[in-house]
C-alpha cells in the first residue's frame, strides 16, 4: 500500500555572465562568510594565530549586550570611572576621554567603545560589570568557548598589547556572527559614524568611527578595526545589500589604505561571484505531502530552521532539492510530527539534509470511510 515517494524540486535560476574568479587578498590571514547560509566563500590561513587588537572590543560589547538582554544590566546604569581607566585616556591610546570619578552610563561607555574605540571606556565597563578587568577577561574567554571560538584567549577588554590576548580570523568571524544574530538592535551602534561625548571639565568632543568602509557607498554597517604594531592593521567588516549580509575578517594588512581596499575587494567578491538561494524559511509551508486514511488528503510540511545555500553564479543550475518520505503517510498525524526529509544536492553531492514537520494535525477518518478507501485501493489501486 505504501511506497517511497520522491518529490523533486529543481531550483531554476537565470545564469548570469559572471564567472568564478580567483582572489588573492593582500593580508596575512582572511575569511569571508555568507551570513544567512553560514557558508565560507573565501579563506586564507584562517586558523593562523593573530593578536586581535581592537577587534577584541566586539566581545567586550557582547558581554554587556548579553547582560542587558538577560535583565542584569541596563543602558541607564552608571559606573564610576577609576584611575586605571582614566590613565588610558592620557597615554596616547584611542580614548573616550573620561575623567576619574565621573559617573558614566553604560550606553555612553558602549558608544565610546564601539564608535570611538575608547580603551578607557573598555576598562570602565569591564570594572563596572566584573569588579576588575582581569575578572571581566575571564568572562570574555568563557563566552568565546561557548560560541565555539576554540583558538582564542582574552587577557584584557580592549585588545592593547598583551601576548595572552590572541585569536584567529575564523574565531573573530564566529564572534561577529554571534553579535549580529543575537543582538541585532544593539548592532546598529556599529554603523554610527560619530559619537559626541559631553566630557567633564571641557567642551564636548566628537569622534568619528574608525571603520573606513562606513564612509563608502557600499552597504557596510560594521564592525570593528584593529591595529597593533606587531600585527599591523586588521578589520572585521560586514555589509548588508538588499537583505543579503556578508561578514569578512582580515588581519595583517600593511597599511590603512590596504585594509580598506582589500576588505572592500573581499566583500565585493562574495557579492559578484555567489548568489544566495533561499530554500526554506522557518515555520513557512514548504510543500504538501500525501496522507492515507486522513480527514485531509494532504498536509503541509515545514522546516524548523531557515535554509539558505550560497551557489557560484556559473553553477546554480546544479542545485536540486528533493523531498523523501514513506507515503502516503498514514493518519493520524500530530502537529509537528516528522513526516519527511528535505535533501539538498549540489553537483550530485548531498550538501544538506533537514527534517520536514507536519504543520497541523490530521485526524483519522472513521471506520466506514477507512473501509471504503481500502476497497477503492484494492479495486482501483488509488489511495
Amino acid at each position: 500500500m505504501f511506497r517511497k515517494l520522491f518529490l523533486i524540486i529543481f531550483v531554476n535560476f537565470f545564469i548570469s555572465g559572471s564567472v568564478y574568479a580567483d582572489l588573492n587578498v593582500k593580508a596575512r590571514t582572511a575569511i569571508l562568510q555568507d551570513f544567512l547560509s553560514g557558508e565560507i566563500l573565501y579563506e586564507k590561513e584562517p586558523d593562523m594565530s593573530i593578536y586581535p587588537a581592537s577587534m577584541t572590543k566586539i566581545m567586550t560589547a557582547i558581554i554587556a549586550f548579553d547582560l542587558i538582554k538577560s535583565g542584569d544590566l541596563t543602558l541607564n546604569e552608571k559606573f564610576i570611572i577609576s584611575e586605571k581607566a582614566w590613565r588610558l585616556s592620557t597615554s596616547g591610546y584611542s580614548s573616550m576621554f573620561i575623567m576619574v570619578g565621573d559617573n558614566v552610563s553604560v550606553e555612553n561607555l558602549l558608544r565610546g567603545i564601539i564608535v570611538a574605540s575608547g580603551n578607557d571606556a573598555c576598562v570602565a565597563l569591564a570594572e563596572g560589570i566584573a569588579g576588575t578587568e582581569e575578572e571581566f577577561a575571564i568572562l570574555m574567554t568563557a563566552k568565546a568557548r561557548e560560541i565555539g571560538m576554540e583558538n582564542t584567549n582574552f587577557a584584557n577588554s580592549s585588545g592593547i598589547n598583551n601576548p595572552e590576548n590572541y585569536s584567529t580570523v575564523r574565531d573573530i568571524l564566529l564572534m561577529s556572527d554571534y553579535l549580529i544574530r543575537n543582538h541585532s538592535e544593539f548592532y546598529k551602534i556599529f554603523s554610527e559614524k560619530e559619537f559626541t561625548w559631553d566630557r567633564t571639565g571641557g567642551d564636548p568632543i566628537t569622534q568619528g568611527n574608525r571603520n573606513p568602509l562606513l564612509y563608502k557607498n557600499f552597504g557596510a554597517d560594521g564592525i570593528k578595526t584593529g591595529y597593533l604594531a606587531v600585527e599591523k592593521y586588521s578589520l572585521a567588516s560586514s555589509i548588508n545589500r538588499k537583505g543579503r549580509r556578508l561578514i569578512a575578517v582580515g588581519s595583517g594588512f600593511n597599511t590603512k589604505n590596504a585594509r580598506s581596499r582589500e576588505s572592500s575587494k573581499l566583500l565585493t567578491y562574495g557579492l559578484t561571484n555567489f548568489d544566495l538561494v533561499k530554500i526554506a524559511k522557518t515555520k513557512e509551508s514548504f510543500q504538501k505531502v500525501n496522507v492515507w486514511l486522513g480527514k485531509n488528503e494532504t498536509v503541509d510540511v515545514y522546516t524548523n530552521q531557515d535554509i539558505y545555500k550560497s551557489i557560484k553564479k556559473a553553477k546554480k543550475k546544479l542545485l536540486k532539492v528533493t523531498i523523501k518520505y514513506d507515503g502516503p503517510i498514514e493518519a493520524p498525524i500530530k502537529k509537528d510530527d516528522k513526516v519527511a526529509i528535505l535533501k539538498v544536492v549540489y553537483d550530485n553531492e548531498l550538501v544538506g539534509e533537514y527534517d520536514l514537520l507536519a504543520s497541523k494535525e490530521v485526524k483519522r477518518v472513521n471506520f466506514v470511510s477507512r473501509l471504503l478507501k481500502s476497497l477503492n485501493y484494492l479495486i482501483w489501486g488509488d489511495v
